[in-house]
């Protein structure tokens, strides 16, 4: 048997990998256990298997999303615990870049059976070391691994399992607080009555359990600490503890005196109340941390604090146990309405419950994005201390999209430099690699400059860093060639670009004449479009310049028109020329044309066509190239100078509403949108525009048919074996590339209930990715 079958084998003896990891099926390839392993998160956990608090979890990223940087901290943390606990030479380790890159695998898989394995069996006698029968030589294996490792697969959701993590910290502590009382099987149960009465008590507990904390820790605390230490750790609480005490006396007035009639009022009433617990999740490990450090700090806050715990629970529970249990209280309430629904019979006071599930749902899905956008600050924190001489905060550019080597040329600069990136939603950081972790950071090129242009033209499969693509600058010629060490690299950087400009510029940031920008909200904010919260703690969506509509990006097309305006005023379209088509315009004496709607790039012109041409009503055009069979012009803006492409087929129709009838001209009034609608299917527009002679063909969302060149073949059906099939309740815009859109209506195969907090794995039309579990009617037992 090869020696990486064994070293797999091995490590699910480790309790490293789950037994039906694919690298340890009969037809399994290599390269799938060095997949596995180059993140560096289960070496780290192997580690502690073996040897107990060997790796500081918290001091590692559990989900480094094959970020280069993170994945290579994460094993030369790995490296260094290996000298530090099991004083192992370092001339004894691989390097980072040998399981990263692959660069030599059989030297990773030697040390971990010769290293590690065996010093473990003979010093802590834990496990048989590998190889411990007859080894087949496997030298030809790895020979071309390096090559192959970018086109494998993402990891399976499960490779995980055996990581500790704290996404589910406090669930125990939780679940014995809140034990109710067992009804006796002899008596007749009435399923609904059952979980009425655990909502009640459930949230008679919680809430004696927050009155304990003020009473037994806060209250005696206030005597050894200063306000501010006790603000820090106890954060909002008491607001919390106002606040459940309210809610629990409207629930037991309505469950025993009202026959629950009103119980998904209740609920949906105190959403906006209860979205104290953003700000609650978005601190309370910090909170954890200050506590631990005063309490090692201070004998005497220590003593206190474990008398506090006797006197609260008889010593059961310690204050950073009972910091947890808001968490898990605030993930609870939708999986109790949930069940509640199942056992309603009654068709309205069902859909009277479902509207309080949506909104319980919606408000879990925040908190957990609070705690992933949490993580996600982690992270910038990593990158931001590893960059010498980065003045700015990361955070202000967005979240971070990929990151790692390419090699980079410019106008002025025309030879290739090596260097290391970081691409954000707004920016990419341009950086030259020091020792060990650290960069200096060359430039800051901000994508609202640039446009992509692909170049696969002079690409070669087999020859590394050919694989190039271009940022153009978006009013000049200048610009950068950005080369990738394989076509299936440059293929993530290509797509995580497109994504971060599409956050930056989303489709319909204009519409209904808004401005809509990326922005921070300080305070938590719902969409006025769906009306749904706006989730995480920054960057959690958009907002009109003008008028102050806060929207998600997948709603940006249905918020009312801008506030800014005067009238009812509803838009077809998005942009529109004034120019008659009767014949083609040739080469020569070609018109000049004005703009009567402003049009800020979007839609883009498609890769290769060269940059959008921005233009401002009023601006005059002058057209360098154009043809009646071209769907791409291309003119020149006399008004800035500027050259560009633009679609003329794309028109702006402006639907006027006046004593309830709708018109887009004076000649026809029609009593509704929709009869409106049906009349110019049929009839064509040319009775009110001279130059549009069509009918109306297509509506504008509707989904256009899949395409192999845009989207992948469907996965193999034994890889991603789907769990349920049910239909996307909203749309959702992907703002990663991990991440799934989906339109409402879509049919999602269900591959998946693992992952991040709030986040299910899915397929659509080929493409698989995460998406809100909120977002579609499933069991949601395991949503948290």
């Amino acid at each position: 048997m090869e020696m990486w079958r064994q070293c797999a084998t091995w490590l699910v003896e480790c309790r490293v990998l789950p037994e039906s990891h694919r690298a340890t099926w009969e037809g399994a390839q290599v390269c799938e256990l060095a997949q596995a392993l180059r993140d560096g998160v289960l070496l780290c956990q192997l580690l502690n298997n073996l040897l107990p608090h060997s790796v500081n979890l918290k001091e590692i990223n559990l989900r480094p999303l094959m970020s280069q940087f993170l994945c290579l901290k994460n094993i030369r943390t790995f490296l260094g615990a290996c000298q530090e606990k099991f004083n192992l030479r370092k001339s004894e380790l691989f390097e980072a870049f040998d399981l990263f890159d692959v660069r030599n695998f059989a030297k990773v898989s030697l040390y971990l059976s010769v290293g590690l394995s065996l010093f473990l069996s003979v010093c802590l006698s834990v496990c048989l070391p590998f190889p411990h029968h007859g080894c087949t030589a496997d030298d030809d294996t790895y020979s071309s691994l390096s090559d192959q490792i970018d086109d494998t697969a993402e990891e399976d959701d499960d490779l995980y399992d055996f990581v500790e993590d704290d996404d589910n910290e406090g669930d125990e502590i939780y679940e014995d607080l809140m034990r109710t009382e067992q009804v006796p099987e002899a008596k007749k149960v009435d399923k609904r009555e059952c979980c009425l009465q655990e909502i009640r008590q459930t949230e008679e507990k919680y809430s004696a359990t927050l009155q304990s904390i003020l009473l037994h820790f806060v209250k005696p605390l206030q005597k050894f600490l200063q306000p501010q230490d006790i603000e820090s750790i106890f954060i909002n609480m008491p607001a919390l503890a106002q606040t459940h005490s309210s809610l629990l006396l409207e629930l037991q007035i309505s469950i025993q005196h009202h026959g629950a009639e009103n119980l998904y009022q209740i609920f949906i009433n105190y959403k906006e109340r209860l979205l104290l617990y953003g700000r609650y999740c978005s601190l309370v490990e910090s909170a954890s941390k200050h506590l631990e450090k005063i309490s090692s700090t201070r004998e005497d806050v220590k003593m206190k604090l474990e008398e506090c715990s006797k006197r609260a629970n008889s010593g059961r529970f310690s204050l950073r146990d009972l910091l947890m249990v808001p968490i898990q209280r605030v993930l609870k309430y939708h999986l109790l309405l949930q069940e509640l629904v199942k056992h309603t019979p009654d068709p309205t006071a069902k859909d009277n419950l479902r509207a309080a599930l949506d909104a319980m749902k919606d408000l879990a899905q925040s908190v957990n994005e609070v705690k992933r956008d949490n993580d996600i600050i982690r992270q910038i924190t990593t990158f931001q201390l590893s960059i010498d001489n980065m003045t700015q905060s990361l955070a202000l550019f967005g979240r971070p999209k990929i990151d790692g080597e390419l090699k980079i040329c410019s106008t002025e600069k025309k030879s290739k430099q090596d260097r290391y990136a970081f691409l954000f939603d707004k920016a990419m950081f341009v950086c030259k690699k020091k020792s060990g972790d650290m960069f200096e950071l060359k430039e800051i090129i901000e994508l609202q400059n640039y446009q992509l242009r692909d170049e696969a033209s002079g690409e070669k499969d087999n020859k590394k860093w050919s694989h190039v693509f271009l940022l153009l600058e978006s009013f000049g010629k200048c610009g950068y060639d950005l080369f990738f060490k394989t076509k299936e690299l440059k293929k993530k950087w290509l797509e995580q670009f497109e994504m971060a400009l599409s956050n930056m510029c989303p489709e319909n940031c204009n519409s209904n004449n808004h401005d809509f920008q990326m922005h921070c909200f300080e305070e938590t904010a719902s969409c006025n479009a769906c009306s749904m919260l706006l989730r995480g703690i920054f960057f959690q969506g958009y907002c009109c310049s003008h008028c102050k509509m806060a929207a998600h990006k997948e709603c940006l097309g249905r918020v009312p028109v801008c506030g800014r305006r005067t009238g009812t005023i509803y838009e077809m379209c998005v942009f529109s020329l004034h120019y008659t088509r009767s014949s083609s315009f040739h080469t020569e004496g070609l018109p000049k044309v004005e703009v009567i709607q402003d049009y800020c790039g979007m839609p883009p012109a498609p890769a290769g066509f060269g940059q959008q041409l921005h233009l401002t009503k009023g601006d005059v055009l002058e057209l360098k190239k154009a043809d009646v069979d071209f769907t791409w012009w291309e003119g020149r803006n006399v008004t800035t100078g500027q050259m560009g492409w633009f679609d003329p087929e794309i028109r702006h129709i402006k639907i006027t509403s006046l004593e309830g009838l709708f018109r887009i001209n004076e000649r026809k009034a029609f009593k509704g949108l929709i009869e409106m609608i049906q009349f110019y299917e049929q009839n064509s527009l040319i009775e009110c525009f001279k130059d549009l002679d069509t009918t109306l063909l297509t509506p504008y969302k509707q989904a256009e048919p899949t395409s192999p060149e845009k989207n992948p073949p469907f996965p193999d059906p034994h890889t991603h074996p789907f769990l349920t099939a049910p239909e996307a309740r909203y749309d959702f815009s992907a703002r990663d590339r991990k991440e799934l859109s989906l339109r409402e209506g879509d049919t999602i195969k269900i591959i998946s209930k693992k992952g991040p907090s709030g986040w299910w794995k899915g397929e659509v039309y080929g493409r698989v990715g995460l998406f809100p579990a909120n977002y579609v009617d499933e069991d949601h037992s395991e949503y948290c």
